[in-house]
């Protein structure tokens, strides 16, 4: 029996969530939008995904609200995919998936975030236990740990090496 694209006879928000976000690779895209990926060839590089899989992703995720695309460039044409607030209401989600992946899988440090006003590692769901605030994302500073490689052979992994606010465009180019 094939497997279903849907759960529609759950009565349920996971799977209703499941349904956009659910497939392989999904929450891997909108992970590397966070840490500022906004172009396809960006995407398709760090992520090492097959274009038409990353093609259609962007296209579901652009439907759905949670990215916004965005032209750049005119000649030739080029889009951006920017991370819109339902996007960014998924940080939440993925933190805590990566804490679980951590503790459960692996214990090894890949990246650490800290609130950027103050330099405190951010606790379990977010929260600044200096300032006693939930950050916002934006002033999330994402920092490399010691897990991970020093010399990664794509363009974006090097990219990450060096501390970087969540949301800021990565630019390539300038790396």
């Amino acid at each position: 029996m094939a497997l279903g694209k849907d759960y529609a006879t759950q009565q349920c928000s996971i799977a209703r969530a499941l349904e956009v976000v659910g497939e392989r690779w999904t929450l891997l895209v909108i992970r590397d939008a966070l840490y500022g990926v906004r172009r396809y060839n960006d995407f398709l590089v760090h992520l090492g995904i097959p274009r038409a899989v990353l093609a259609a992703r962007l296209q579901t995720l652009t439907a759905e609200g949670i990215l916004e695309k965005r032209r750049y460039q005119q000649s030739p044409p080029r889009d951006e995919y920017v991370l819109t607030a339902r996007g960014i209401a998924l940080w939440p989600t993925l933190r805590s998936l990566g804490l679980w992946g951590r503790e459960h899988l692996t214990d090894v440090r890949l990246r650490t975030f800290r609130h950027a006003d103050c330099g405190t590692e951010l606790g379990p769901y977010g929260e600044c236990p200096a300032c006693g605030t939930v950050v916002p994302v934006e002033d999330v500073l994402m920092e490399p740990g010691p897990g991970l490689d020093p010399d990664p052979a794509d363009p974006v992994s090097r990219a990450f090496l060096v501390p970087r606010r969540l949301l800021q465009p990565l630019e390539i180019d300038q790396v």
